[in-house]
Order: structure tokens, then sequence, then C-alpha cells
């Protein structure tokens, strides 16, 4: 994983909750006051951010989590690491490297990825009724950008920023829905605990597909995974998924006829 569990969740709820909601002012207060927080109980974090002890149970829930115990252990946990691209003395030698290393990661994915893999993409975008879209933090960044230009072309398709909300549509969909996951690290699924489609009967399970920058063994559920050679790094790779959603919505273009 490029990232913990702890910023999906947290960084998740900052972008779509309104800001001063209970939920809102929660993940502030624990996000920065990340060292004091493993030795804070319920009652106190509840006082410090001025709601009662109902909200913070109902705010961990609403994250995806079982209750403030297994908050407490994700915050145990959590890694906060960032990665420093280049050690040259200015800032245009610096840069320099840091765009070389984009530039290469892009290269690997126009040797590396399946076009005619992202044409059968494209075609079950047309064949599908239903369709989202999905990543988490960077990754929502090219699902956004691939829901936009897929819109200019006529095909709407559902994306949403919460990860909690992305895993409910996800267990909701069934056989007429088609779904595609950005995950560089192909994890998105790690971060669930719980089993998606329970019981429910294969046929009736949506389409998903898995653009994935590493291979790996995904859930019998993602039905098709469309790879690229990646660096898995911070710094890179969210313009390999950007490029990968603009490859998607141009080939979507030409096999439409626009």
């Amino acid at each position: 994983m490029i990232y913990g569990k702890l910023p999906v969740v947290f960084l998740s709820v900052m972008a779509t909750e309104k800001k001063g909601s209970t939920n809102s002012v929660i993940a502030s207060y624990i996000l920065e006051h990340m060292e004091d927080m493993r030795d804070l109980g319920i009652k106190e974090l509840a006082a410090r951010c001025h709601v009662g002890l109902g909200s913070v149970s109902r705010f961990c829930r609403e994250i995806g989590l079982q209750d403030f115990v297994e908050l407490k252990e994700l915050l145990w946990s959590a890694e906060m690491n960032y990665q420093v691209c280049s050690g040259q003395e200015t800032a245009y030698d610096r840069a320099k490297d840091y765009g070389d290393r984009v530039k290469s990661a892009i290269d690997m994915v126009t040797s590396t990825l399946s076009l005619q893999l992202v044409g059968e993409l494209c075609r079950d975008f047309i064949r599908y009724e239903r369709a989202a879209v999905f990543g988490l933090l960077k990754a929502e960044g090219a699902a956004v950008n691939l829901q936009t230009d897929l819109l200019m072309l006529g095909r709407q398709v559902y994306t949403n920023m919460s990860y909690n909300q992305q895993i409910g549509y996800i267990r909701q969909a069934g056989r007429g829905d088609l779904i595609v996951i950005f995950s560089c690290t192909g994890s998105y699924f790690e971060y669930e605990r719980e089993a998606l489609f329970g019981g429910r009967d294969k046929g009736d399970w949506p389409k998903i597909w898995v653009v994935s920058g590493m291979r790996r063994d995904f859930p019998g559920y993602v039905a098709k995974v469309l790879y690229y050679r990646s660096l898995g790094d911070q710094a890179s790779h969210p313009y390999q998924l950007q490029y990968i959603a603009s490859i998607i919505a141009q080939e979507y273009a030409v096999l439409t006829g626009q």
C-alpha cells in the first residue's frame, strides 16, 4: 500500500462532509492531534470536540469502523510518510528529477498497457446501463477525470469521494452494473474486511474492473484487471492513473464515433 487506512478513511470524510458538521469536526480534531489521540478515551475526545458520546460512536461506524476501540487500533498502527524524490541542491534540479520520474512512469504505461483490454472496457461502458468509477485519495482524481470526460462524450457514470460510500455502492450493485476501480497497488479491497456480496449468487454480482500497476491475487468478484507497469511510488502513480483515464476516454470517443 502507498497509503494506510487512516488517511484513506479520514481524508474521504474531510472531502465529503460539510465543513463544521459533526463528522468533519471529529475527523479534523483527530488528524490535528494524532499523538494526543493515542492516549485519549472516547469521553475526552467527545468533550474536546464538543459532541456527545453517541456522535463519536456514530462517526466510527460511518467511516467503516466497528467502534472506538478499532479507531484507537487504527491510530496506533498508522504510519504517515512522504517520499522526497530528489536530493539535488537546487530547486530547478529537484524539479527536473521529479519531472524525469513522472515522464518515465508515463512511458511505462505506454509500453505495458493492453489497448485490447482498454477497448474491451470501453465496450463495457457502452453495454452496461449503469456504471461507476472509483479510487482512493489521488486515484479518485483519475476517477473524477474519467467521469468528466465520459460526460462530455454523452456517457454518465457515478463516482463518490467517500470510501465508505464507494463500498456501500459496490455492495448494493448487481449484474446490471459496471464498476471500475483505479488502484495503483491493487490494494483497494484490502481496506474493507467484510464480505462484499455475502451469500449472493455469483450471477448477481456487478462486473468489476481494477486498473492496477501491480500484479497480485484479486478477490474472486474482480472480473477483469487492466495492468500497467508502475514504480508504485507516491510521486508518479497519480500521473499514470490520470494518463490511463484519458486513454480510456480517448478510445471510448473513437469507438462511439465522436
